[in-house]
């Protein structure tokens, strides 16, 4: 009875070695070129088509990410615009904030994007019709080999967790059925956290983020000086804007000091009277 238990924990072993072996070595071909398959020739060997394979051939996957900034006259009505055209094209808001007017601006508004990838242009020239744009900034990271590694390791996992279900159909004792079970569970855990990871870059490549941010003209960016002509301008703005703020402060304390002067005078006017008073006082 003893050997008859030990031997069929053997073959599991064994048969979950050359699952985990067999997924690797799936994995390791698929990873060494580049997620690609090449050829084989009559001989066993890739045919030298196979190996100059170009590059561009390989469906590229890219996240483009960005943010652009446009001055409009009336952000909150601008931003009800910019959500209407990304809904018209398939896109859609992630986020969304509104500031209030302030100091005679009339508020700003920013909202965070998802925009379908292709046709990103046609959709960022739908948003320069909203005001003048201030800046345009787009980013890409090409994620083309990580989505290629994780189609193959999810291929290979698949294909070991359906081995080991083949294996459990047959199992007949409990040891033999615990063990794959245990063995199963792990990898549809790895599969499934796998899966998740490639819909996240399915999601972001499909989809561009951008950051829309709807100013009004007193919130716009101020262009930096730049030549003689412009950076004297802008000296002798900041020299008249330094005395207006004098002008402005001197207002403000204009009616504190003109108290202070009143309070001032009444006090020497009580000093001064109380030593006449006590000057004349021995004389009579």
């Amino acid at each position: 009875m003893r050997r008859i238990l030990i031997l069929p924990t053997a073959l599991v072993l064994s048969a979950l070695a050359l699952a985990g072996c067999s997924a690797a070595g799936d994995y390791s071909s698929s990873s060494d070129s580049g997620g690609v398959s090449a050829p084989m020739t009559d001989s066993g060997v890739e045919s030298s088509e196979a190996q100059s394979l170009d590059a561009s051939a390989v469906d590229r996957q890219v996240i483009t990410t960005g943010w652009v900034t446009v001055t409009v006259d009336e952000p909150m009505d601008a931003a009800t615009e910019a959500i209407r055209i990304t809904e018209s094209v398939g896109g859609r808001v992630d986020g969304r904030t509104e500031y209030a007017p302030v100091d005679g601006d009339k508020g700003s508004a920013t909202l965070t994007l998802r925009l379908p990838a292709e046709g990103l242009s046609d959709t960022l020239e739908q948003f320069k019709d909203l005001g003048e744009v201030q800046e345009i900034s787009l980013n890409s990271q090409d994620v083309t080999m990580a989505t290629q590694d994780l189609d193959a390791r999810i291929s290979a996992l698949s294909a070991s967790i359906d081995r080991l279900l083949a294996l459990l159909a047959t199992a007949t004792d409990t040891d033999t059925l615990i063990t794959l079970e245990t063995a199963i569970s792990d990898r549809q855990a790895q599969l499934e956290s796998m899966e998740s990871e490639r819909r996240y870059y399915e999601d972001q490549v499909q989809l561009s983020t951008v950051t829309l941010n709807l100013v009004s003209v007193a919130d716009a960016p101020v262009d930096e000086p730049d030549t003689f002509l412009t950076g004297l301008i802008a000296g002798w703005n900041a020299f008249v804007g330094f005395f207006a703020g004098l002008v402005v402060a001197f207002g403000v304390l204009l009616p504190w000091l003109v108290l202070a002067g009143l309070i001032t005078a009444i006090v020497i006017f009580i000093i001064k009277r109380r030593q006449r008073k006590a000057v004349e006082a021995p004389a009579e």
